[in-house]
């Protein structure tokens, strides 16, 4: 997916501001999800309470905001984006994960954390790919709403099979002790950045551990949420 500068990544009309990468009307499409649970991002019958799921076992995070379901544009963009590799797509996408945040704290500023945080890969994956999708996406927010992004923060300790291969019981025990804290993190906000959540058990390691850590909230936010 190839795109000339000034056109959208998705329909590739001119955009008003070439630097957002995304045209409004994309991105009101992909924007347009339906009702969510606020605690999983699975869809709800309300999207201010939470879901039966969640009543009955919560996730450990304080809140889940996603862009879009993993569907397609998004979906193929994000595809491109960590694949083809195109890293220049990280500003649009980052932009799209901004607009989600902020029209789920309509009345206030968008829950500014302490510190965001992206989910690391392994060194040798890392290697291969030339950069970690979720750290772009984490600067670039970390920018915008101008608060820390330390890239030292999390490490990841073992290089793990490919999660969307696994079950959810085998993408648990896959990611038990596989991440490491090396920043302090007693009383901060800390929001979790990923780029897609499927069974949510990556996001839910770092979570306890941050927890387990002292951490005061955890928010987790993707771009997808798989149903």
């Amino acid at each position: 997916m190839l795109t000339a500068p000034g056109l959208c990544w998705l329909c590739r009309m001119p955009l008003a501001c070439s630097h957002w990468g995304i045209c409004s009307l994309c991105a009101r499409v992909i924007l347009r999800r339906g009702s969510v649970c606020p605690l999983c991002g699975l869809p709800a019958a309300r999207d201010d309470i939470h879901c039966g799921r969640c009543l009955q076992k919560p996730p450990p995070w304080q809140r889940l905001i996603a862009v879009s379901d993993y569907a397609p544009p998004l979906s193929t963009l994000l595809h491109q984006f960590k694949f083809a590799p195109r890293p220049e797509a990280a500003n649009a996408l980052s932009r799209l994960l901004l607009l989600a945040v902020r029209t789920a704290h309509p009345t206030r500023n968008p829950a500014k954390p302490d510190m965001i945080l992206s989910v690391p890969l392994h060194t040798r994956r890392q290697w291969r790919r030339g950069f970690n999708q979720s750290d772009l996406l984490c600067q670039k927010l970390a920018h915008w709403l101008q608060c820390s992004a330390p890239r030292a923060a999390l490490r990841r300790l073992r290089a793990t099979p490919v999660q969307h291969h696994l079950s959810a019981r085998l993408r648990k025990q896959n990611l038990k002790n596989a991440f490491r804290l090396e920043l302090p993190v007693a009383g901060l906000h800390i929001v979790v950045v990923d780029d897609v959540v499927t069974t949510g058990s990556t996001v839910a390691e770092i979570t306890r551990l941050l927890l387990r850590s002292g951490a005061a909230t955890v928010q987790v936010w993707c771009l997808c949420r798989t149903l």
